[in-house]
């Protein structure tokens, strides 16, 4: 059971990552949006008064924050020679493999995603936008390590992880 959590903690910091991230990068990102926005001449503060942000506010942390945690737990109690991190281990594997297949699917869509969303604000300046270009401007806003190597090592650390995990626990 070492192995399992210790790929657990591990898939833990790989989630961790995302906050961190923003946290560092984060208003760069927004700046290098905000001039994009100025450009296309739109109002610069239309995504903060939309509640979108680069930074590690609201879901950008407690989500990686509450996924971590829960990995951890069950890591911890299985290092303490708790069945219980066993079972919770068989519960919280899957769901992670699920909310990053969400993830993963959400950065594959996110032009028009948020081209749908937009569409459907009834914001006149978000309907208006590129949002391609305005999507491209937040990244290049992170360094160019962020998207898509550190995002593509998170998502391999996550799905192996998590498999090699199910397999440990199975194989017991």
């Amino acid at each position: 059971m070492n192995a399992v959590a210790a790929l657990q903690i591990l898939i833990a910091l790989a989630f961790l990552s995302i906050p961190l991230v923003r946290s560092r990068y984060g208003a760069r990102a927004q700046a290098a949006v905000e001039a994009e926005l100025g450009r296309q001449g739109v109002r610069t503060t239309v995504m903060a008064e939309n509640g979108m942000r680069l930074d590690a506010g609201g879901h950008e942390t407690w989500a990686p924050v509450g996924i971590a945690v829960a990995l951890v737990v069950p890591a911890v109690l299985a290092l303490a020679g708790n069945t219980w991190g066993e079972t919770l281990s068989w519960v919280v594997q899957p769901l992670v493999i699920l909310v990053n297949c969400v993830i993963l699917y959400s950065n594959l869509t996110a032009v028009p995603s948020v081209t749908a969303a937009f569409a459907k604000s009834g914001d006149a300046e978000l309907q208006r936008m590129d949002v391609r270009s305005m999507l491209a401007a937040a990244e290049q806003g992170f360094p160019r390590w962020v998207m898509p190597y550190l995002q593509n090592l998170r998502h391999a650390v996550v799905f192996t992880g998590s498999l090699a995990a199910l397999v440990l626990l199975a194989a017991r």
